[in-house]
Order: C-alpha cells, then structure tokens, then sequence
C-alpha cells in the first residue's frame, strides 16, 4: 500500500527540531502553540514513533527522530528545488544573507552571480560570528547563511572543507613569544575556543592582544608584528604568511567546514543563492584573497 507523508507536518517537525522550542517553532511557522503540538503527534502517530523528548524543559531528538530529521531535510529541500525551477516569475524582494567576518570576500562571486542574474533582489548581508549566524537561521532573522565549524562537528550542507593555519607578519617574531600575543575577530568566533584548546593542550601560554570583530584590525596587529592569528588557508593575505606547525612549535589545528545552512521555510531566492554558493566556493579554494 502507498503511503504518502504529508509535507505540512514534515516541515513542522524540522522546524520545531531546527528551534528546539514548539512556541519559537510557532511563530515561525505563524500557527498556535497547540496546533505545533497537534501536528507534531500526528506525525509521531503516523511514522510509530516518538521524534521528540522533553529532558529539563529543553525539546531534544530520539534516535528515530535524529534519522527522521536528515531524511526530512532532503525531502523539504527537494521540495522547494521543485517549486522554484517550476515557477517562471522571476525573483523579487529582499535576501538577509549572513555570512562570516572572513568568508565576506570569498563570497563575493556568489553574490556577484546572483545579482546578476537577479537584478530585482535586494541583498542584505549579516555579519557575525559562526554561532550567532546559526542561530539567526533557525529563528528566522536570516533567509540563508554560511557557517563555520570544526570539520568533524559540521552542520547543514559542507560547502568546502579546509585547513585552519597559523599566520603571522612576514619577518615578525611574535609566535616566539611566551605568552603567544593573538589577535582574533571575535570573542564568539569559531576558530576561538579551537585555538585556545590546541594551545593549553601543548602547556602553551597566550594572552590577547586585540580582539573586536573587526577582521581589518586584526590583520592590521599581525602585520605589524604584534600578534599572530589564524585562518582558514584560503583566506591568507598575500603580504602575511603561513606557520607550519613542525618549524614553529605551534600546535596543529583541525580543518573546518564551510557548511551552508536554510530555514525549514526556505524563500525561493535563498534556493538561487544557495545554488550560487555552491557553484563558487565548492571548487578548490584560491589562495591567498584579501581581507
């Protein structure tokens, strides 16, 4: 017998997984708290399972809902793929992108492309540390984002995959120092507790030299040789260099993933610029781009 799963209480599910509250997955979805619920048991009911537990006032998966949920991402986003290529109007209105301090330049030819090809589209960027920039998209403050993470802990769609590298001023000495003077973006920024983990796992004193969430300011601290930094490797400046690990005595560092990430109500211009991203950033990095 044919079953058919109703995509209404599929999107529901994703987007109460997505915000981890039934009253947050509400007003997304501009329905009533007890309607979430209703539909959430429907579901529950339908597949023979429990997707959901409540574990100190906090909605958390069960295991069957953690498989459900990767399959009903693929199905809501096949979905949506569908209704854009069918639909002929073009794209109009407004596009919240949000987007890394340091991948601002990197998707640049994404953005470029897009506007391109839709001139009617007002692009608005939203730049923030990879943490705020996930919760913005789950609570709906951003149409589509890049975030970043630590490879092996990578959320929503990998874009790319690349090292973390150690960078200083051409000619500075400051990653001899003890403590290692820092410079980095953002107190939230991904590559932040990573860094500082690698660092008291080697016994390897540091302090902070500048840290503001200006990424201009903190390549401005390297090169004046007053602090190292870290980046992914495709993002180095041209005039800064690279530190291996082996010569330097700096610890390793972990690759990151550029992962993209979508609301459970995506906009068909977020599918478009989502296809963009993957277009441009997917292929092998280039070295060296500006800050």
């Amino acid at each position: 017998m044919i079953r058919n799963l109703d995509l209404n209480l599929v999107r529901t599910f994703v987007t109460v997984a997505d915000s981890g509250s039934m009253t947050v997955a509400a007003r997304l979805l501009h329905m009533t708290q007890g309607a979430i619920s209703q539909q959430v048991r429907r579901l529950e009911d339908l597949l023979g399972h429990r997707l959901f537990v409540r574990n100190a006032r906090k909605l958390e998966l069960t295991r069957e809902g953690e498989q459900f949920l990767a399959k009903a991402r693929q199905l809501l986003q096949l979905n949506d793929e569908i209704w854009s290529d069918m639909t002929s109007e073009s794209l109009r209105g407004g596009l919240r992108v949000g987007v890394p301090y340091d991948l601002v330049s990197p998707l640049a030819s994404a953005m470029r492309a897009f506007a391109e090809m839709h001139p009617h589209v007002k692009i608005s960027l939203v730049c923030a540390a990879s943490s705020d920039l996930c919760e913005a998209v789950h609570t709906g403050r951003v149409d589509v984002s890049l975030v970043e993470y630590v490879a092996s802990e990578a959320e929503g769609e990998v874009v790319r995959i690349e090292p973390l590298v150690w960078v200083s001023g051409r000619g500075s000495d400051a990653w001899q120092k003890r403590p290692v003077p820092l410079s980095m973006v953002d107190e939230h920024c991904a590559f932040r507790p990573v860094v500082l983990g690698a660092l008291a796992g080697k016994n390897i004193p540091w302090h902070t030299v500048f840290e503001s969430g200006n990424i201009e300011a903190t390549a401005a601290t390297v090169r004046a040789g007053l602090a190292i930094t870290t980046c992914l490797a495709s993002t180095v400046p041209a005039d800064l260099q690279t530190l291996a690990p082996q010569g330097s005595g700096l610890p390793a560092l972990p690759p990151f993933a550029i992962c993209l990430q979508l609301p459970a109500t995506v906009q068909p211009a977020a599918l478009e610029f989502a296809r963009c991203v993957r277009e441009s950033m997917s292929a092998a990095p280039s070295e060296n781009l500006a800050w």
